[in-house]
């Protein structure tokens, strides 16, 4: 099974195939809006502003798992980011990306980049990085700004 077989909930509980991002650079991240990392979303609406139009996609999948810092509802979360930071971005339902309920598509991710940091997601804000071929490319931790991943998404887009 490949990354485009996938098939996730949007905020609106609605199925959303991965498979419609076919062709896009994608950074998928998994997102809290009451941890330390939140005001990344600034840096990752600045990047989806910048990029969108050249076929990048952002995919945020609010979590609660750590720590309880993604209270509430989807629409409370994405009310929140939406005034807050001011994201268009598209936004998930809130998910689990360890244990016996977390998404599938975290499983696959941490598969296909468990890397150095190990195959569980340790935060908020663990960033994957997907090529146009649905190719996981990169990991990256949550320390990881939106502004340091520039230069690969740039490297990806010329590709």
């Amino acid at each position: 099974m490949g990354l485009y077989d996938y098939h996730v909930k949007d905020a609106k509980g609605k199925d959303v195939s991965i498979g419609a991002y076919t062709g896009k650079v994608m950074l998928i991240v998994n997102t809290a809006t009451r941890c330390g990392f939140t005001p990344q979303y600034t840096g990752l609406e600045n990047l989806y502003e910048k990029y969108h139009d050249r076929d990048f996609e952002i995919l945020d999948f609010p979590c609660n798992q750590f720590a309880s810092q993604a209270p509430g509802t989807a629409e409370e979360i994405q009310q929140f980011c939406q005034l807050r930071y001011h994201t268009t971005f598209p936004q998930f339902s809130k998910i689990e990306v360890n244990g016996t309920n977390e998404e599938p598509l975290y499983t696959y991710l941490k598969k296909q980049q468990s890397g150095m940091i190990g195959g569980k997601i340790k935060w908020n804000f663990t960033k994957f990085l997907v090529d146009q071929k649905g190719e996981v490319i990169k990991r990256y931790a949550p320390t990881k700004t939106p502004e340091a991943i520039a230069k690969d998404i740039e490297r990806l887009l010329k590709a």
